[in-house]
C-alpha cells in the first residue's frame, strides 16, 4: 500500500475539501489525519505504519476539514460551525462513493461525533478516541479544566505550534528522533498557522456536546488513554456512561495515540470493534543481522575539537560508513548522532563491514566500537524493532575502541567464512533474559 492521491470535494458554497481514500476492504471508516494534513500522512515511517494498518482492515477516508490542512482556508473571524464540519464529512462520503461509514472522532475533533446523531443512516458505528463531551469546568462537570488554564494552554500551543518542541511534547517516545520531530513539526505547520490553530482550540474548547449524547444510538467505542495530558479518564467514562450501549476501554498511553508506543494497541482495539473480529496483528518480521557502531569518547572529542571541526569529522565518518555499507550491501536504518544502526541479509558481510569501518576511521583521529547480532527483527517502515535490536545494541556497548563484538548466534552462522573469533565470556545483557556468550572478531591478518 503506497501513498494515496489527494482529491477535492466541493461544498455548495464553493469550498474545496481535501481527502484521500486508501485500503480496499468492504468496511468504510472516516479518520481525521493522524498528523497535520492528508498530504503528509505518508511522509514518515511512523505516520505510514498507522495509515497502512487501518488500510488493511478497512477502506479509509481521511479528510482535512474546511480551514485546515490543504482544504480551502476560512477567515479566523468566521470559523466553521459544527454543522459545517458535518457537511464536510457528508460531502466527502458522497465523493468517495460511500453510503455509510464508521466515524472516528479523535481529541479536538470530537465534535464530529454529532454526525452519528445527525446522520444515523450513514453511520455504522462511532469511535470516540481521547475525546470529551466538553473541556471546560462547570459545577456539573468538575473534572473539566478552568477557563484560565485553557486560555493559558491555547497561548502555549500558539507559541510552540509547528516546532520540534511540540513534537517532543506530543510524542515523547520519539523525542530523540530528530528526523521524526522535523517531519511532525512540518505536518503541524501544514495543518494551520499558530494563530489559526489557537483560534480553533479556543473555539472547540468552548463547545458542550453533552446535550447530543443521548441522541447517539449507533454502536459506540469510547477509547481513552490512561495518562492523557488534557483529558483524564473521567472524560472518557462520562461519554461511555451517557451514550446508550457504549463500550469503554482504557489503553496504555496519553500522548498522540497514533504515533507513540501505544499506536498498535489503539488500532487493535478499533479493528476488533469495527470488524467484530479480534485483531491478529503481527508486525512484519524478517531475519537480519543488526550492526551498531558508535564513536568512542565522542563527547570529549567534540569538546576538544570545537563544533566546526567536529562537524567536519562527523561528515567524513558518515561518508566512510555509507561507502562501506554500499560495498557490503548493508542498509542504514537510523543514525544515532555519533554512530549508526544498519541491517544486513548476510552476517559475514555485516562483520566485514564493521571491520572495514573500524579500520578506516582512525585516519580521522577517532575510533569506533561495533556490535552485531543476528535475529528476527520487526520491520516498521524504514525503522526496525524487537529484541534482536536490543541485543545488538547491548553487544556493541561491551566492545572497546576499534573492536567488533558479536553474539554466539553470529559465530554459528558464519562458520566456514574464514572469520575468526576470540571468546569474551558470558555476559548478562541489560533488559535481555539469561546470559550471552560474547566473542571478539580477530582483525584480518
Amino acid at each position: 500500500m503506497g501513498p494515496a492521491e489527494t482529491a477535492y470535494a466541493k461544498t455548495p458554497d464553493g469550498l474545496h475539501i481535501a481527502y484521500q481514500v486508501y485500503g480496499e476492504e468492504s468496511i468504510d471508516i472516516v479518520l481525521p489525519p493522524p498528523v497535520g494534513c492528508v498530504d503528509v500522512m505518508w511522509d514518515d515511517p511512523t505516520f505510514a505504519h498507522v495509515v497502512k494498518r487501518f488500510g488493511r482492515f478497512a477502506r479509509v477516508i481521511s479528510l482535512d476539514f474546511r480551514g485546515l490542512g490543504v482544504s480551502d482556508p476560512v477567515p479566523l473571524g468566521a470559523l466553521p460551525s459544527p454543522e459545517e464540519w458535518l457537511e464536510d464529512i457528508r460531502i466527502v462520503l458522497d465523493a468517495a462513493g460511500s453510503t455509510s461509514a464508521t466515524i472516528i472522532s479523535w481529541g479536538n475533533f470530537a465534535v464530529t461525533s454529532m454526525f452519528a446523531a445527525t446522520y444515523p443512516e450513514r453511520t455504522n458505528a462511532l469511535v470516540l478516541l481521547d475525546a470529551s463531551a466538553r473541556m471546560m469546568y462547570s459545577e456539573d462537570y468538575d473534572f473539566g479544566i478552568s477557563p484560565q488554564a485553557l486560555e493559558m494552554m491555547a497561548g502555549l500551543f500558539e507559541d510552540f505550534w509547528g516546532t520540534e518542541a511540540m513534537a517532543m511534547y506530543d510524542v515523547p517516545e520519539r523525542a530523540n528522533d530528530k528526523e521524526f520531530c522535523r517531519t511532525y513539526a512540518r505536518a503541524a505547520r501544514l495543518m494551520g498557522s499558530p494563530a489559526a490553530m489557537a483560534s480553533y482550540l479556543r473555539f472547540v474548547w468552548q463547545l458542550d456536546l453533552r446535550p447530543i449524547l443521548e441522541s447517539i444510538h449507533v454502536p459506540t467505542l469510547v477509547l481513552h488513554g490512561k495518562t492523557g495530558r488534557l483529558t483524564s479518564l473521567d472524560h472518557g467514562r462520562y461519554l461511555a456512561d451517557h451514550i446508550e450501549g457504549a463500550r469503554f476501554v482504557a489503553y496504555d498511553g496519553g500522548g498522540n495515540p497514533f504515533l507513540g508506543d501505544c499506536a498498535d494497541e489503539v488500532v487493535n482495539h478499533i479493528e476488533e470493534f469495527v470488524t467484530g473480529i479480534p485483531a491478529v496483528y503481527e508486525p512484519d518480521r524478517a531475519l537480519a543481522t543488526v550492526l551498531f557502531t558508535d564513536i568512542v569518547g565522542s563527547t570529549t572529542l567534540a569538546t576538544e575539537h570545537g563544533d566546526k571541526k567536529w562537524t567536519e569529522i562527523l561528515d567524513r565518518h558518515d561518508a566512510i560508513v555509507d561507502r562501506e555499507l554500499h560495498r557490503h550491501r548493508g542498509r542504514k536504518v537510523n543514525p544515532t548522532g555519533d554512530g549508526m544502526v544498519a541491517t544486513f541479509d548476510g552476517p559475514a558481510r555485516a562483520v566485514r563491514c564493521a571491520q572495514a569501518i573500524c579500520a578506516a576511521v582512525p585516519a580521522l583521529g577517532i575510533q569506533v566500537r561495533a556490535g552485531l547480532h543476528t535475529g528476527e527483527v520487526e520491520l516498521r517502515g524504514e525503522d526496525i524493532g524487537g529484541i534482536a535490536v536490543h541485543i545488538g545494541q547491548r553487544v556493541s556497548s561491551l566492545a572497546g575502541a576499534g573492536e567488533v563484538y558479536v553474539s554466539r548466534t553470529v559465530t554459528d552462522l558464519v562458520a566456514g567464512s574464514g572469520l575468526e573469533f576470540e571468546g569474551r565470556g558470558e555476559h548478562e545483557l541489560k533488559g535481555v533474559h539469561g546470559t550471552w556468550a560474547i566473542y571478539a572478531v580477530r582483525p584480518p591478518s
